[in-house]
């Protein structure tokens, strides 16, 4: 059965541990059982420019939301023994790492892939394998850097990857594409 977490992170500044924003999406058979999104309050409130641009968090908007810290004892359920995926994984698995280890937590076991990874395997004529990208040509439009769009985008690309390569496991599409789960 194809079962897995999409997740995406959104990042105040170009500190792994300043996460703004997160977002889940659970998988199970093809179908979305399970969604989260929350605005966190990252350590220190240094906001970039550039990181606002894109995603549109602003300090005012965190400011009076809980840090990671608080919402861990929600959000690990959701993580534990689970296999993630994210696009481009290297990130929003150092972010949580990075916010684990600021705030002293212990780690969910799980697993985890990249889409960018995925895709590249799945579909190699792409121009690129940005989010966008990928998903635009699968026909699937949301607004980017938004993490819960994000993360659904990236649920939606492991679903159609795992069609196309007739896997129904994630372990039956990490075979077909030559790729291997990632221990967080």
């Amino acid at each position: 059965m194809l079962d897995f977490t999409a997740i995406d992170f959104e990042t105040a500044n170009k500190y792994y541990n300043s996460a703004c924003s997160l977002a889940a999406v659970s998988v199970r058979d093809y179908e979305t059982v399970r969604e989260g999104y929350t605005l966190i309050r990252p350590p220190y409130m240094s906001f970039s420019p550039d990181n606002i641009r894109i995603h549109g968090i602003t300090p005012d908007q965190v400011r009076d939301k809980p840090k990671f810290d608080a919402l861990w004892d929600r959000v690990r359920p959701h993580l534990e023994g689970r296999i993630l995926v994210a696009h481009y994984a290297v990130f929003d698995t150092r972010v949580l790492r990075s916010l684990l280890k600021t705030y002293e937590l212990e780690p969910p076991r799980a697993t985890y892939a990249c889409t960018v990874e995925i895709s590249r395997k799945v579909w190699p004529g792409l121009p690129n394998h940005k989010l966008d990208t990928v998903a635009g040509f699968l026909g699937y439009s949301f607004r980017h850097h938004q993490a819960l769009d994000d993360a659904r985008a990236c649920a939606f690309i492991v679903c159609e990857a795992a069609k196309k390569v007739g896997a129904s496991s994630m372990e039956e599409l990490m075979a077909a594409t030559g790729l291997s789960l990632k221990i967080l």
